[in-house]
């Protein structure tokens, strides 16, 4: 059974034309690196996410590439420009087909 990930994005609803905004992302994940070993002494595999992506009216505006260092339930803080009203798509992906996506909506007056 695969669990549906937690995802916490935060947008300011509203913007004038050219404010500058910060977006803050999260999501749960356990980002095991594959180095660990189990009780038994086998080796954890690998299960980490590899990419974020943020895009703005189709528009990419961050991504970041993630690495096994990285810890868990990864935090995103990041800032873009607003230019018009519409959606920014958060995208992760990662590991054994792991894919995620939140959206959210901005008003730019």
């Amino acid at each position: 059974m695969v669990s549906v990930p937690s995802t916490l994005v935060h947008v300011p609803p509203r913007a004038r034309r050219g404010e500058v905004i910060q977006i803050k992302t999260l999501i749960s994940h356990p980002m095991e690196p594959g180095y660990r070993r189990n009780s038994l002494g086998g080796v954890i595999p690998r299960d980490i996410l590899r990419r974020f992506v943020c895009t703005y009216n189709g528009q990419e505006v961050f991504r970041a590439d993630l690495y096994p260092a990285v810890a868990a339930n990864p935090y995103f803080a990041f800032h873009t420009i607003a230019t018009e009203s519409g959606t920014l798509v958060f995208t992760w992906s990662g590991d054994n087909g792991f894919s995620a996506s939140e959206s959210a909506s901005i008003e730019v007056e």
